[in-house]
């Protein structure tokens, strides 16, 4: 039975008063992407608390600073090998062997690549550290000989099972960053492409599936997912339904004066929940809209309230 672990790429906005952020996130899900190190080497002490914090069986996965990848092409300095070596001990103290590292889009997967990173590999000890590749912008093929460095080192191909993604080739564990479909990370999943993900992640002899949520409510996504693993229903993503719902995700950040476009550009791609059953995003109501300019939420509100009127029974 596959081992499925869920998560987010960090813990700092997962807020509950009195209680530490990560101690809290630690409750609600089963691992951690450490997202900062990717910017910056904490202090080992800071590292140290992270790990009494969490329960014994919580997991965590690191990422590579950013400096390591994207020196390897143009030959890493001693600074860079400090830091790979740190990166490895902060491995080491949260009790975690998988290391993300991600490669920029000018970074393909070619021969070239493969003989330095094996280059690389073999002047450090990484103490048994698998890992984790990804490659931005992937267009180019694997060439044979990096396929061969990957399998000869262990290592894992991190994909985006929402953009239908698919690992390279068969590993023990399967890792994916979710982004979603839209710019960046503005993105939120919707029941189906959720289940679609669960699809995916569920093929394969994977022994370990560590689902990585990265949508701007990544939280929020993450529990969803996790409550339909445990009970095979999707939760509500608000407290109402129908413009009520509508209304409540508005009140998050929308800002007033808006055009009808710029209602539909910075909240469309939200979530709502049309009925208790059935979600749909945002633009779906807010494309019934007329063109003018509006002034607050209710404006928007009541004006849809026409526009529906007498038609319940197709939306509702």
């Amino acid at each position: 039975m596959k081992k499925y672990l869920i998560g987010a790429g960090g813990w700092a906005y997962f807020r509950v008063p009195g209680v530490h952020p990560l101690r809290a996130y630690s409750m609600a899900f089963d691992f951690v992407e450490v997202n900062s190190t990717y910017y910056r080497i904490p202090d080992l002490e800071l590292v140290r608390s992270w790990r009494r914090i969490v329960p014994e069986e919580f997991e965590f996965s690191v990422r590579c600073h950013r400096s390591v990848p994207s020196k390897l092409r143009t030959g890493p300095n001693e600074l860079v090998f400090r830091r790979f070596e740190k990166i490895i001990e902060i491995c080491r103290i949260l009790g975690t062997d998988l290391l993300h590292v991600l490669f920029q889009r000018d970074n393909k997967p070619t021969r070239e690549l493969a003989d330095t990173l094996r280059n690389f590999l073999s002047s450090v000890d990484a103490k048994g550290i698998r890992l984790i590749l990804e490659f931005r912008g992937q267009a180019a093929k694997f060439d044979r000989e990096f396929l061969k460095l990957m399998e000869d080192w262990n290592m894992v191909h991190c994909v985006d099972l929402s953009k239908g993604e698919t690992p390279a080739f068969q590993t023990d564990v399967l890792y994916s960053r979710l982004f979603g479909k839209g710019e960046h990370n503005i993105y939120q999943p919707t029941d189906e492409e959720l289940k679609e993900i669960d699809k995916l992640a569920s093929e394969g002899d994977h022994d370990k599936v560590m689902l990585c949520f990265h949508f701007v409510k990544m939280y929020k996504d993450a529990i969803r997912f996790k409550i339909y693993k445990q009970t095979g229903s999707f939760p509500m993503v608000t407290s109402s339904t129908g413009l009520d719902s509508l209304a409540e995700i508005l009140k998050e950040d929308a800002r007033f004066p808006a055009s009808k476009g710029q209602l539909q550009s910075s909240q469309g791609w939200k979530l709502i929940d049309l009925t208790r059953d059935k979600r749909i995003r945002a633009s779906e109501l807010l494309r019934l809209l007329p063109e003018k300019r509006y002034g607050c939420v209710e404006e928007v509100i009541n004006e849809l309230q026409k526009r529906l009127k007498g038609k319940n029974s197709v939306l509702f």
